[in-house]
């Protein structure tokens, strides 16, 4: 097979030293319209390409940004990641987008390449509390922003939304509407949403004047934020309680796709006898069977507001907080009377 014509190629055939060719490419106005003709004729008779990844890595970086998210799967991501794209494409850079699956050594793996690939910056939606990891990459020149995750590094900038008034709000309107038995069904615990989430489950009942503890609450906490999962964890309450919970409030809107599931198959329907709440509020939400009340949380907004901030290069770093909105639908309703 033969090999791809390079820059020496070019000059070569153009009767010219490769620093002429290198100018045509970068600097065309220092060189005469008569050479630059002959360049351009001898690129398109050999089909020369040029790698640009190449060329911007000898200037210092490459035109690309590393983005690691927990589950590409998930469609709170995939939303966020569409619209960082489109900002990282108004900088002409391009987007590698990869899993961790909240898996710290993935992500110091996922880290470690993008340093060795040089990357413009790093967008991270970290594993854990852990955010060293990051901090070495700033340390190494390359900016690094987290997002769905509130920070207070000083030197990681982060973008997210209050995920514990998310939860307060939805948990809230469950408490308002006279549910007394609620169950929520969460991440691991090692996750910052599962905690903030948890958090705010508390702070609802707080607010007014009630104990989870004694008022009813029951938690299960999964392994992973999916559809499996939430089915999982569902089944699990079904199974355990004497007296079954009227409500239940999962962590994400994956998850209640799966509680819906398991209710479906015991013919339990939502909302006479079980009201649902999820968290995100992704497409899907607004399309199931009985459309789902969710907290909506402004994917588009975090991830687009993430990308501007690589690119600001401010000296200061800068902590957003966006405030999600709970979004009342068919799921919910008062528990039935006894």
């Amino acid at each position: 097979m033969s090999r791809r014509p390079n820059i020496r190629d070019v000059a070569e055939a153009a009767g010219v030293s490769v620093g002429t060719v290198s100018h045509t490419l970068n600097h065309p106005e220092r060189v005469s319209p008569e050479t630059r003709e002959r360049i351009t004729r001898a690129i398109d008779d050999l089909g020369f390409v040029r790698n640009a990844t190449a060329h911007q890595l000898r200037r210092g970086s490459s035109p690309t940004v590393g983005v690691g998210v927990t589950e590409i799967s998930n469609p709170f991501f995939a939303e966020a990641a569409e619209a960082m794209e489109r900002r990282i494409r108004d900088e002409e850079c391009l987007m590698m987008l990869a899993s961790t699956h909240g898996d710290r050594d993935t992500e110091a793996r996922l880290l470690r390449h993008y340093r060795e690939q040089n990357v413009r910056g790093v967008l991270l939606t970290p594993a854990g509390d852990d955010i060293s990891a990051a901090e070495a990459l700033v340390d190494a020149g390359i900016p690094v922003v987290l997002f769905d995750v509130h920070s207070s590094s000083d030197r990681v900038s982060s973008v997210a939304s209050d995920d514990v008034d998310g939860a307060a709000s939805a948990v809230g309107h469950l408490l308002d509407l006279g549910h007394r038995r609620i169950g929520f069904l969460n991440g691991p615990l090692e996750i910052h949403q599962a905690r903030d989430r948890l958090a705010g489950v508390r702070e609802a009942y707080a607010r007014r004047g009630l104990s989870p503890d004694r008022d009813g609450l029951r938690v299960v906490h999964l392994p992973r934020f999916d559809i499996d999962a939430g089915a999982a964890g569902m089944a699990r309450l079904l199974r355990s309680e004497d007296v079954p919970c009227t409500a239940v409030f999962c962590a994400n809107d994956l998850m209640a796709v799966g509680a819906y599931r398991v209710l479906r198959q015991h013919g339990v329907a939502v909302p006479d006898r079980v009201s649902v709440v999820g968290y995100d509020d992704i497409t899907l939400a607004a399309q199931l069977n009985v459309p789902l009340t969710t907290v909506r949380q402004p994917m588009e907004r975090i991830g687009w507001t993430a990308a501007d901030l690589l690119f600001r290069h401010e000296e200061r770093t800068t902590h957003l907080l966006f405030q999600p909105e709970l979004i009342i639908r068919a799921s919910t309703a008062a528990p039935a009377t006894e």
